[in-house]
């Protein structure tokens, strides 16, 4: 019998509306995550019609993406139906998630709910909600 694959996340790409202003937002908060923003790469990828940045991490490699002429212009909403609702990092303790809390005040990231417990997930579950300067929701969850 075949192994069964796990569960794990190569790359995400994310489109938004403003490539710079979103730049200056990644820029900021991934090296919260451990990312080196030296590594980061820009391309123009013809064939898609898209300029696209890349942060890359030996776990994950994280890319935004310009839109399509035809859909600069729409809302980001996580209610869509097909919209990426929001995206959770996993902080190894609750320090981790009160530590990148202070970080994000600090580079004016929209702070959706400060951390705290949230027993209705689960009685260990502490994380900080907030969203980037385009409406993107992300969270940094401990539950331990």
């Amino acid at each position: 019998m075949a192994e069964i694959m796990k569960p794990v996340i190569d790359h995400i790409q994310i489109t938004v509306k403003d490539l710079d202003v979103a730049e200056k937002f990644y820029d900021a908060f991934f090296p919260i995550l451990g990312f080196d923003i030296s590594r980061k790469v820009k391309a123009f990828i013809p064939e898609h019609d898209f300029y696209v940045i890349e942060y890359s991490h030996e776990l994950l490699a994280f890319a935004i993406t310009s839109p399509r002429e035809a859909f600069k212009n729409e809302e980001i909403h996580r209610r869509k139906p097909g919209a990426l609702h929001h995206l959770a990092f996993r902080a190894e303790s609750r320090e981790e998630v009160d530590e990148a809390y202070r970080k994000l005040l600090e580079m004016e990231a929209v702070i959706v709910t400060p951390p705290k417990l949230y027993p209705e997930y689960a009685e260990t579950y502490y994380a900080v909600f907030f969203k980037d300067f385009e409406n993107i929701k992300y969270e940094i969850v401990c539950n331990q």
